[in-house]
């Protein structure tokens, strides 16, 4: 086995279909350290597939990797946004796309590095989401309708013509209600089985599709450290700015686990310590639904990193053998 770390024997294959890695795993298991090492042994560009790394100025909350710490690796879906704009997964599909293609321009292979798997799974199945544009005529007669009626009544009517939708939305995420009326109405079918058809797609890459996980009471203990660390490293003074800025309950990005907890905070709805204990809470259980979802997942090759005694070296070693049988390389 060469030096993982060099990548030496290592070529990228531009025989069909065009090859795409995928690092993922639940917030904290420590996907950012593998990545940028597994991009150096497979001359690889990262993009983040993370819903709130694309905004400027959220860095502590997402974790975002700061420039000199990328080593000279291309990053891309990193400070796209201003925290005031929307972000959703039809754009987050249409910018991961045009990076990939710039990476392959490179002759480099494009690593997707993230947590978020409704936005890897709109990649890596090439899901069509042509059908699920909106039309702002009808969206903002959806709105105007939801304040007169009430969320309540418009998530009935949503189980009227969509119950599988209606399982899946609460009636409180009025957003997700609107679109998935608006769906119906456009395409006069529902959008969950729009996007069942989706989901059973086969990926038009070769893929490989990795999946970090721990020991769960390990993964809670490495949560519950990470957000002490955030708030030592100034996360609520970052919070703060955006406040500052105009950022308000109802953005995409103050949505963001870290981020809505503290602003409860600042409005004076809770308690500091009680804003750090739901943020380790909703964080420990979103963890469990990223796992959930990765299950469900097929292809993908799960990486329990106890069973490597947590070496990276071990780890990294294993992912370019299984890269290597895929083909992924002309030579290794």
């Amino acid at each position: 086995m060469t030096d993982p770390e060099e990548g030496a024997g290592v070529a990228f294959s531009n025989s069909d279909p065009r090859p795409l890695i995928v690092l993922s795993g639940p917030t904290a298991v420590g996907k950012t350290s593998l990545s940028l090492r597994l991009a150096k042994a497979v001359g690889g560009e990262i993009i983040s597939a993370d819903s709130m790394q694309v905004y400027r100025g959220m860095d502590i909350g997402s974790a975002k990797i700061p420039p000199s710490m990328r080593e000279g690796i291309p990053h891309y879906l990193i400070d796209e946004l201003d925290p005031r704009e929307e972000f959703h997964v039809v754009k987050f599909a249409a910018l991961a796309k045009s990076a990939m293609e710039t990476i392959y321009s490179h002759g480099s292979i494009p690593l997707l590095a993230g947590g978020t798997g409704f936005y890897i799974q709109a990649v890596t199945r090439d899901i069509d989401f042509t059908q699920a544009d909106g039309k702002g005529s009808l969206r903002e007669e959806l709105e105007k309708k939801a304040e007169a009626i009430g969320a309540h009544a418009l998530h009935e009517e949503l189980r009227s013509v969509d119950e599988a939708s209606a399982a899946l939305i609460h009636e409180n995420n009025i957003k997700r209600v609107i679109r998935a009326l608006e769906f119906y109405y456009q395409n006069h079918y529902p959008i969950s089985a729009h996007n069942e058809e989706q989901k059973s797609r086969k990926s038009p890459y070769r893929l490989a599709y990795f999946v970090l996980t721990l020991p769960r009471q390990e993964l809670y203990r490495r949560i519950d450290a990470r957000v002490d660390e955030m708030m030592k490293n100034g996360l609520l003074e970052e919070v703060e700015r955006l406040k500052s800025m105009g950022c308000k309950r109802g953005m995409s990005s103050m949505q963001a686990l870290g981020y809505k907890e503290l602003l409860d905070y600042l409005e004076g709805d809770i308690s500091l310590d009680e804003a750090v204990r739901r943020i380790k809470r909703d964080t420990r259980h979103f963890a469990k639904r990223q796992l959930t979802w990765f299950a469900r997942e097929k292809d993908v090759i799960w990486i329990d990193k106890a069973e490597f005694d947590r070496d990276e070296n071990r780890i990294l070693e294993e992912m370019l053998r299984i890269l290597s049988r895929q083909g992924f390389f002309e030579t290794f």
